[in-house]
């Protein structure tokens, strides 16, 4: 059941002679043999496990091609964790951040392995997620969300890190830079999409920290009480900001049993007895106090958004930059996000 790491993708293998001179110099106690397998999933930054010494560690770095301005900063997300440990249990221990890009042609950090539970694309094998599991399961999910949300940023030392203050207009107008940027197909209801966000952009009420990439495969959970959250990864994004966006980003994820099949493999939140996305909002709502009467803007942003990310991951490999073939489709996802914008602003529900 334990999340389990494999064999290495073509074309993303690491430098084992650098790397493993790099470690003996500025890990103490690292030495002997090095073995290094990846995670699968995950089409973003990527994640390898690496063993030696009868030590476990999980290396991070940015995807080979990737030329993102402001994505995939590894120094970004090693200090959030350096900050949040002391404060916000459910994360993995940071313990050392490399930013010379000599050693494996980008920065990267290392951090603790958390064992436990990832509920990726498809159901883990050795695991009845009966319906009364997935009901806890996104119960606990969306609390858990709901309970960083409400965090003391003054006492986490958060405070300073992002600037609240005109989050919202921002992140509209850089997620619709970054689409044009990298579109490689038209599709109409994007463009539609993206007009109409512009002129319904709500006033932002919330200030919270907030994770921006918040979906099942980024929480580790006990294998032993599986609706127990131990760890929640990949905080690469986040940042101060309109906690709202990040439940939208959060919702326009969690897939229901009538979306596209093009988005279920991003989440097992479709399969039965999960909270549908109005019952997010509402158990979200009960736990934060928070009016969430522009439900709509901030799931159509989140689809929109999540159009994008996918839409630059698509974009590498038409470039050829990347090889992974399990990016050839991604443009039906896309298509997928859109449609599901489109439907919320046409019926006003989410």
């Amino acid at each position: 059941m334990i999340d389990q790491a494999q064999d290495i993708r073509t074309g993303e293998e690491l430098d084992l002679v650098k790397l493993k001179g790099y470690l003996n110099t500025n890990l103490e106690g690292f030495g002997g043999a090095i073995e290094v397998s990846q995670f699968p999933s995950g089409f973003s930054n990527l994640t390898y496990l690496i063993k030696a010494n009868n030590k476990e560690f999980v290396l991070r770095r940015p995807p080979f091609g990737a030329n993102i301005k402001g994505g995939h900063d590894m120094g970004r997300e090693f200090k959030v964790l350096s900050l949040l440990k002391p404060n916000y249990p459910n994360v993995p221990e940071p313990i050392l951040y490399c930013q010379d890009e000599s050693v494996l042609g980008a920065e990267f950090y290392m951090m603790e392995r958390v064992k436990g539970v990832i509920l990726r694309g498809r159901p883990p094998k050795g695991i009845n997620l009966s319906e009364d599991l997935m009901k806890s399961i996104s119960e606990a999910a969306i609390d858990n969300l709901a309970a960083l949300h409400t965090m003391d940023l003054e006492a986490v030392g958060l405070s300073d890190f992002g600037k609240p203050e005109g989050y919202t207009t921002r992140q509209v107008e850089g997620w619709i830079k970054r689409y044009y940027h990298s579109e490689t197909d038209k599709i109409p209801a994007m463009d539609e999409v993206a007009e109409w966000m512009k002129a319904n952009m709500p006033d932002q009420a919330y200030v919270s920290f907030i994770h921006n990439d918040y979906k099942y495969d980024n929480l580790v959970l006990n294998p032993e009480k599986l609706n127990e959250i131990t760890a929640v990864l990949d905080w690469e994004m986040s940042t101060v900001g309109n906690p709202l966006m990040d439940l939208g980003t959060s919702l326009a994820y969690w897939a229901q049993a009538d979306d596209s099949d093009a988005l279920k493999p991003f989440s097992l939140t479709w399969l039965p007895g999960n909270l549908n996305r109005s019952e997010f909002v509402d158990r979200y709502a009960s736990k934060t106090g928070f009016n969430l009467t522009n439900k709509v803007f901030y799931y159509v942003f989140g689809a929109f958004k999540i159009g994008v990310i996918i839409q630059q991951i698509y974009a590498r490999y038409k470039k050829g930059l990347t090889k992974d073939p399990r990016f050839a489709h991604l443009i039906y996802a896309v298509m997928a996000c859109a449609e599901n914008a489109s439907k919320a602003i046409d019926s006003n529900k989410i």
